[in-house]
């Protein structure tokens, strides 16, 4: 498979900065396995080299930052089982970008759904441009769920009603609504955006290195802690008919018919 099909998740070392490009942009970076792969090694690597401060991820192309996992990849799908080991695969990629003791910050320019939300909201800090849109339309795509993991930073990040509505009623936020809540740090003109992230990280590299890294395992802790298991809830969705409706109908660029099995 070419480059194009697999996809890229570059690396950039700048002094204290380590800046992170999902570079698939004719699927608006849409992430491979091949991707999510890259970017735990990134973050790995990242780990390792003691003058790196801040993280910074952001999409090629400008118009998006990650729109998803590439749904092409689900055709592949047996049963539940699978969806459960994709859920652990991301919730495991996740875990790794989260638990870096660096910043992180997201850059994002038009679509952060799905995979990329995930991703966004494993960041520290967010800075979006007006275009920027928020959302897991999944009840409305595809009919798969999420682990429990992703659902607690969600719901840490958003508010439960907002993740509700984005998950129950498929809504898609907009930058102000992700900005009201607290969700993003700014929002900025397109031709700003480069601009103050650049800021954003200076300030950051300069704060008390411990503090940064203690005080975001704490967060994590507290977030993640006591989470039950859903191993049940993603085989009933990922082994369901509509899912398989939704897989083949993202192929054949049409609405799934739903039928609640």
């Amino acid at each position: 498979m070419d480059e194009d099909k697999l996809g890229n998740v570059r690396l950039n070392i700048d002094g204290a900065v380590a800046s992170i490009v999902f570079d698939r942009p004719a699927a608006r970076n849409a992430m491979t396995w091949t991707m999510y792969e890259q970017l735990s090694a990134i973050c790995e690597r990242i780990a390792q080299e003691p003058a790196v401060r801040v993280a910074c991820l952001r999409g090629a192309g400008g118009e998006a930052f990650v729109a998803g996992t590439d749904i092409e990849q689900f055709k592949s799908f047996a049963d539940g089982r699978a969806g459960v080991a994709y859920e652990q695969r991301i919730d495991a990629a996740m875990a790794r970008l989260e638990s870096l003791s660096i910043a992180t910050v997201a850059l994002v320019e038009g679509w952060a759904v799905g995979g990329g939300l995930a991703i966004a909201t494993a960041c520290d800090i967010r800075i979006a441009t007006p275009a920027a849109r928020f959302g897991l339309p999944i009840a409305r795509t595809l009919g798969n769920c999420l682990s429990m993991a992703s659902l607690a930073r969600l719901v840490a990040a958003f508010g439960r009603p907002r993740v509700q509505r984005m998950l129950i009623g498929a809504e898609v936020l907009t930058a102000d609504e992700a900005l009201a809540c607290g969700y993003l740090a700014q929002v900025v003109a397109p031709d700003a955006i480069t601009a103050a992230g650049a800021k954003l990280c200076e300030q950051l590299a300069s704060l008390a290195p411990v503090t940064q890294a203690v005080s975001k395992e704490g967060l994590r802790r507290l977030m993640l802690q006591n989470l039950p298991d859903a191993q049940d809830l993603i085989e009933r969705s990922y082994g369901s008919e509509d899912f398989r409706e939704g897989v083949r109908a993202f192929s054949e660029k049409r609405k799934p018919v739903w039928r609640g099995r």
